[in-house]
């Protein structure tokens, strides 16, 4: 397909591809703010066991959720590889931890297929579809339900 037949369609979409462990999902580009190394962060009581603790960004309390933990995979041994994708997830500023970035793609709706009817319901939560490419298969992640008070706002 011709750069000018995508723009013809007007589903041309920008994600963000990362890794958690063997795994590989995107999000929209539009929804990340930047991208940075790990800090360390401060453990909040109580919090749920997605929730890293928080980091000082620029002045600004920023809560670190472990994606893997938080899609239901082993939560992240944390190191100095690991990175923290910082997204505006409903209004709310959010570190989302994981093991690396590997790419930014440019794909048109038609690329992307929808969630199998075999995933659970947990799964079709967060996965907005799967998208295969270069032999990989990356699964598209909505944000909106990384969150708890997003997720009961939005029911």
């Amino acid at each position: 397909m011709t750069q000018t037949t995508q723009h013809a369609t007007g589903g041309l979409r920008e994600l963000i591809s990362f890794r958690i462990g063997a795994q590989e999902f995107c999000v929209d580009i539009m929804s990340i703010r930047e991208i940075r190394g790990w800090t360390a962060a401060t453990a909040l009581p109580q919090s749920p066991s997605y929730v890293k603790g928080v980091i000082n960004l620029r002045g600004a309390v920023l809560p670190i959720v472990d994606l893997a933990a938080r899609l239901g995979f082993e939560s992240t041994e944390v190191n100095d590889r690991n990175v923290i994708i910082v997204a505006d997830i409903g209004g709310q500023v959010v570190g989302l931890l994981v093991d690396a970035v590997s790419d930014i793609l440019t794909v048109t709706d038609d690329v992307i297929q929808p969630t199998p009817d075999v995933a659970s319901e947990t799964a079709k939560t967060f996965v907005r579809g799967l998208i295969a490419m270069d032999g990989r298969m990356i699964s598209l992640i909505g944000l909106e339900r990384v969150l708890p008070e997003l997720e009961q706002e939005a029911a």
